[in-house]
């Protein structure tokens, strides 16, 4: 199953808004992403994750709570994998 995932926008890489990719929290487990579609990304923001690209930006209380569904579903794994 694809999922879109929250976490926190720790880095950003790139200039280019076409290119432009960040490293992204999830809950311990970093990826790299793809930004292009969040221009306004910040480091510090919140993000939804799809297929590695930031689709929207969420506030805090939201991706806490999606996270915290994600565990008790133990859907969490699958981030470990890829």
């Amino acid at each position: 199953m694809c999922l879109a995932i929250p976490g926190k926008l720790e880095s950003i890489e790139g200039i280019d808004p076409v290119l432009r990719s960040g490293k992204v929290n999830f809950g311990g487990i970093l990826k790299m992403v793809n930004l292009a579609y969040v221009p306004e990304a910040k480091i510090g923001d919140y993000v939804i994750v799809h297929v590695g690209f930031a689709i929207s930006i969420v506030d805090e209380e939201e991706a806490r709570q999606v996270f915290a569904y994600l565990k008790e579903m133990d859907e969490l794994e699958e981030l470990k994998d890829q």
